[in-house]
């Protein structure tokens, strides 16, 4: 039988599907050892630092990794980052197959002046600040201001727009980071505007995203009828109109029509925006905006500019990939085709195809990449992997280790009436795991 030795970096969705895929393709002859490295000392990528924590039903993917994570071709070496403790030319040195799977956590800057502002994030800082990622857990997040402004129009711009608007007691049953929900409890905010570069026609939200607008209570949710009239108009005139956007604007009409409350926060979706500059004097203050105009299904800048003034900024526009020694980021992602990257070296998820696609979108992606690796197999190497790499007391949180730390985080969550108190300083996720 020849087996193969496989190191996956990244234990986010792409990274267990990845592993899944590798085990559902073992045959009696073709086995694989399936090594996931991660950074951070806790898995599940996304899934614990991304999904919005009124999501909680789209967490329950976990308990398909940890079902991979018992299987006895699997090992977890989580707290080992890439290009620190371990070079990627070692590990491909040692491996027959190397697969990134890390994702895209960087968030595009929009190049503008003043974007460097205080109380001016991206969203792939401010989204794992209120998920309780420990790079992120001492952001200095001041919500001590009437008006947030999110810059994008897509699920993730819609997600923080909720978080931010919605009554903060409904999270108490949630995983929320404790120190975002102290902060969302003393928020002054009243309004929160989501601002789109192009149509409403063109946003990149999902249609479930939209309803779930309408189900926030004591918020009134704000679309000005033009726009989707307008938009509708633009559809007709090029004889185009895809379920999905039908169905958005549909949706978006609906709560163009909805009457408003006298009394609540208000959260307002504004298109064809464009920032031009961030204003303030030490503190982000107002956004200059250039209004755009449609042209041939594209959006351009006319002559007319407006003012929002705000307090907070989140940009919310694209993530991409980080960059290792010998890889080249392309539009964002590894540059690649159809996943491999070069020799003995693939990429899948986000890294491979840029931020597109829900979680269940990685399972069909990792099961390509993974059909490709096995065509390009040659003989296995004769290899110890990973154990040989890394300098001897490195502490590791392996599948043991991160079982102790989420039955700590699980524990203290029931005594609170939630599904986990989430441990948020890295030191002491170390120590629970070695407890």
């Amino acid at each position: 039988m020849k087996r193969y030795k496989i190191a996956i970096v990244g234990a986010g969705p792409s990274g267990y599907f990845t592993a899944q895929a590798f085990q559902k393709a073992q045959k009696n002859n073709l086995s694989f050892s399936i090594d996931l490295i991660e950074r951070l000392p806790t898995p599940w990528g996304l899934v614990r630092s991304g999904v919005a924590p009124d999501h909680q039903k789209v967490k329950t993917v976990s308990k398909v990794f940890e079902k991979i994570a018992k299987e006895p071709n699997f090992r977890l070496f989580a707290n080992v980052e890439l290009g620190k403790d371990l070079a990627l030319k070692d590990l491909r040195d040692h491996y027959d197959a190397v697969v990134l799977a890390t994702g895209a956590p960087k968030g595009r800057k929009i190049c503008v002046p003043g974007e460097n502002l205080a109380n001016s994030f991206s969203a792939a800082e401010f989204v794992p600040w209120y998920n309780g990622h420990p790079d992120y857990a001492d952001l200095e997040v001041d919500l001590n201001c009437d008006t947030a402004v999110i810059i994008g129009a897509g699920n993730v711009a819609l997600d923080v727009a909720r978080i931010l608007s919605m009554d903060p007691q409904s999270l108490d049953s949630t995983d929320i980071a404790l120190h975002s929900l102290k902060k969302l409890k003393s928020s002054k905010l009243r309004k929160v505007i989501v601002c789109g570069r192009r149509g409403p026609e063109h946003a990149a939200f999902t249609s479930v995203e939209l309803r779930n607008l309408l189900k926030l209570q004591g918020v009134n949710v704000i679309i000005e009828g033009d726009q989707i009239k307008y938009a509708k108009k633009r559809l007709e005139s090029s004889g185009e109109l895809e379920k999905e956007v039908a169905s958005n604007l549909a949706i978006m009409e609906v709560i163009s029509g909805s009457s408003r409350e006298e009394i609540g926060k208000n959260l307002e979706i504004k298109f064809l925006l464009s920032p031009i500059e961030f204003k303030g004097l030490k503190k982000i203050e107002e956004i200059v905006f250039v209004e755009n105009e449609v042209e041939n299904d594209r959006s351009k800048p006319s002559e007319k500019k407006s003012v929002i003034k705000c307090g907070l900024v989140i940009t919310a526009i694209a993530y991409e990939s980080v960059s290792y020694s010998g890889i080249f980021i392309e539009h964002g992602r590894v540059k690649n085709i159809a996943g491999h990257v070069e020799n003995n070296l693939y990429v899948t998820g986000w890294a491979k195809r840029g931020p597109i696609g829900v979680i269940g979108t990685n399972k069909s992606d990792s099961a390509d990449v993974v059909d490709l690796i096995i065509k390009n197999l040659k003989e296995p190497k004769i290899s110890e992997g990973i154990t040989a790499l890394l300098p001897s007391g490195h502490k590791i949180i392996d599948q043991i280790a991160w079982e102790k730390i989420n039955a700590a985080e699980v524990i203290s969550g029931e005594i609170s009436g939630k599904p986990r108190i989430k441990e948020t300083d890295w030191e002491q996720l170390l120590n629970l795991g070695h407890a």
